[in-house]
């Protein structure tokens, strides 16, 4: 799994995580600290980090599993981006009616990502 799908679920589930196993993958991948550097700071051994990060990784991905939240989101986010690149053509159309209604389509889709 890349960082970029681990940040997403540690986004969505790092709250269902022990202490501890929400502040090694927060270390790891929001401070991009080595097994090492991660066990220095909490002063316990590289092994037990390794563990809490594997563990807090496979609650992650169970969670996902579980859900969908994540899968939904990207989808959402995806199909608003490919709505909003479609409905630009429209806002070039030479009736004034279509120009508007394409317009309408930008601001609410605009209000949804934010």
């Amino acid at each position: 799994m890349s960082t970029v799908q681990m940040l997403l679920l540690f986004d969505y589930y790092g709250d269902m995580l022990t202490d501890r196993q929400r502040m090694c993958l927060d270390l790891r991948y929001n401070h991009d600290l080595s097994l090492a550097e991660i066990a220095e700071e909490l002063q316990v051994s590289r092994q037990g980090v390794h563990d809490n990060i594997v563990r807090a990784e496979a609650h992650l991905q169970k969670m996902e599993a579980k859900t969908g939240c994540v899968r939904r989101y990207l989808q959402s986010r995806d199909a608003m981006h490919t709505i909003l690149a479609s409905v630009k053509a429209l806002e070039s159309h030479t009736d004034p009616a279509v120009r508007q209604v394409a317009k309408t389509i930008v601001e609410a889709a605009s209000s949804i990502e934010e």
